[in-house]
């Protein structure tokens, strides 16, 4: 496969994360002001929740390996930036996929302030790349924060699509811990199933 093909493949995938943490956005806001948009945000949070972890770990995975694929193969090297997002992403891989496996939805907050924090870094990486400008001293200059590399769909860069990764990881993990919430909150349905 070509860098063009895998560089559209994340772009679109990225699309599909930016989709789906703005409609989980409308639901949650909406949700407070319309019963119709509350009731579908609960059915989707019912939907999302017992699998929003493992698909938390599956976008950082995803997001590792892309990230990954344009350093070792198509030889873009990462700014001081880029590696900052990467400092805050590639932990949040086995962390998730230990926390999926041990079911230990509490790792929850923890990990998605970590996305936050990369999320706010990539905010920056985005802003810096549309003011070049605001470049500091912090970014080497024989490898600049404000190079672009990829640009797909006339807006998704690398850093955008880090933080549409990032983005989409902090509303699984809010959905997340909503779910568990909910579940511990629920009255054991075992027991008065036994009673009868």
């Amino acid at each position: 496969m070509t860098v063009d093909t895998v560089s559209l493949f994340l772009a679109l995938l990225a699309v599909v994360a930016e989709l789906a943490t703005a409609a989980a956005i409308v639901l949650a806001v909406g949700g407070r002001f319309s019963p119709p948009l509350h009731r579908l945000g609960e059915q989707a949070g019912q939907a999302v929740a017992p699998s929003a972890l493992a698909l938390a770990a599956t976008v950082a995975t995803v997001c590792m390996a892309g990230s990954l694929y344009f350093s070792e193969v198509a030889h873009f090297p990462p700014c001081h930036l880029c590696w900052l997002q990467r400092f805050c992403m590639y932990p949040l891989v086995p962390v998730l996929w230990i926390a999926v496996w041990r079911r230990a939805g509490g790792v929850a907050p923890f990990a998605a302030a970590v996305a936050f924090v990369g999320a706010c870094i990539s905010t920056y990486h985005v802003a810096l790349e549309h003011h070049p400008e605001w470049e500091s001293s912090v970014c080497d200059p024989k490898n600049p924060c404000t190079l672009i590399w990829v640009k797909r769909l006339g807006y998704l860069t690398i850093p955008t699509m880090a933080l549409s990764g990032f983005a989409l990881i902090v509303t699984l993990l809010a959905v997340s811990r909503a779910g568990d919430r909910l579940a511990a909150s629920e009255p054991d349905r075992s027991d008065v199933h036994g009673l009868r």
